[in-house]
């Protein structure tokens, strides 16, 4: 394993930064929808096209699903159903475990006495995900369902199998890795499977920023496992950077669904 020191800490701070800013803008889309969501039922409700920033999180999400169109439901319909409830108590799970496992990690030695940006980050991302719980746990309420205050049950056996063999950086961010997909992935499809627009517009805005949060651990991985950190400066001589340095961060062109987190996985039994 790399030691910590050999890491060279610009490029993982200019991608913390970019993690923060889409955060940032996804925060104000979540925003209003949630307060668009709640309006839903009064006798007059403002229309949602009238709220621009829709419109970017629409066109960011059908980028992320291959430019592949959904119909949308009548404007301010109200129209909730059993299975939106659950598609949002089970991305409150997803949300509440990775808030459990970047808490953990900060707490291990390796972390904590570590590289200070990989903690920065650890720590940076661990409140953009308690957001993303509060959000969709405020939706679903407002929905006349309940919280989700409990992990995903599905990847929570999984971390429970992993914690054990930890054994430095290398393993946290492979961790981190997993469930990170696994909300991009599913906030993805989400989008397509729920039937109210506001709700549409919150998957819209939250799945964008899991995945960039992949993209960075998958850089961070790739510097652990390299052990080429001197090629990792800002600038660099691209003559001297490998074929893969690219597109380390972004594997796929499209997220794919089809390992998707079911709705009813972590729904309120």
């Amino acid at each position: 394993m790399m030691a910590t020191e050999h890491i060279d800490t610009r490029l993982l701070e200019e991608l913390t930064e970019q993690s923060a800013d889409l955060n940032s803008d996804a925060a104000r889309i979540t925003r209003c929808a949630l307060t668009d969501f709640g309006q839903a039922n009064e006798p007059v409700r403002r229309r949602w096209w009238q709220r621009g920033t829709v419109l970017a999180g629409a066109a960011g999400m059908a980028a992320l699903v291959g430019g592949r169109a959904f119909a949308d439901p009548a404007p301010g319909s109200g129209s909730i159903s059993t299975d939106d409830i659950m598609t949002l108590q089970t991305a409150a799970s997803i949300e509440n475990l990775a808030v459990s496992v970047y808490q953990t990690a900060a707490g291990l030695s390796f972390i904590k006495n570590g590289n200070p940006t990989v903690a920065a980050f650890i720590a940076r991302t661990t409140m953009q995900h308690q957001s993303h719980a509060q959000a969709f746990n405020a939706a679903a309420t407002q929905a006349g369902g309940q919280a989700q205050n409990s992990p995903d049950p599905k990847y929570k056996a999984v971390v429970d199998s992993a914690l054990p063999g930890i054994q430095g950086p290398a393993d946290v961010v492979k961790l981190a890795i997993t469930l990170e997909d696994v909300a991009a992935r599913t906030y993805t499809k989400n989008v397509t499977q729920v039937s109210d627009v506001q709700l549409r517009k919150l998957f819209a805005s939250v799945a964008p920023v899991e995945a960039q949060h992949r993209a960075t651990l998958l850089a961070v991985q790739a510097l652990l496992a390299g052990n080429a950190a001197d090629l990792i400066t800002i600038p660099v001589d691209p003559a001297k950077l490998p074929a893969a340095a690219g597109g380390v961060g972004f594997p796929d062109l499209f997220y794919r669904t089809d390992s998707a987190t079911p709705i009813s996985e972590g729904a309120v039994k």
